[in-house]
């Protein structure tokens, strides 16, 4: 028998039935097609599979589809306005600051919840907040410029 979950997702009223172990990442990639989190790890190590609950940047690969009841799921897919890309998506392509996409969705959900929390980051707050998410192609620099150059766009 499986559990029935209400919440949101990127604004949207989404309801799903999910099995008692099963992964938030599970569930979204499985269950929802939303396919933008990416298991790298499965121990919340990686950030590949970063979302925000709540407004709280999560592993969702460390949390289970039943938790997340009457919550607000913030997933990769919602950080674009349809067509127009949210600045920090803009920003790391402008910086060339992906390579093989793994671990971008993730990289992506942490810089917004970032900038949505502090508007003006130092590099070492950027270099702290992101400690969480790995990239095995890139190297950081590049992400930590685009981070600072979306931060800038968005502070007008």
């Amino acid at each position: 028998m499986g559990i029935h979950v209400s919440t949101k997702i990127n604004g949207d009223d989404v309801e799903f039935v999910c099995d008692a172990e099963e992964t938030l990442l599970d569930v979204l990639r499985d269950r929802l097609n939303l396919t933008g989190a990416k298991e790298g790890c499965a121990t919340g190590d990686c950030g590949a599979c970063s979302v925000t609950i709540d407004g709280r940047l999560t592993c969702s690969c460390l949390t289970l589809g039943a938790e997340v009841e009457g919550r607000e799921i913030g997933t990769v897919e919602g950080v674009a306005k349809g067509n127009e890309l949210h600045p920090i998506q803009q920003k790391i392509l402008d910086n060339a600051a992906l390579q093989c996409g793994v671990c971008t969705p993730g990289i992506v959900v942490a810089a917004k919840a970032l900038l949505e929390k502090k508007s003006n980051p130092s590099e070492e707050e950027i270099r702290y907040w992101m400690a969480g998410n790995l990239c095995r192609c890139t190297g950081y620099d590049k992400i930590i410029r685009a981070i600072q150059d979306a931060a800038a766009e968005m502070r007008g």
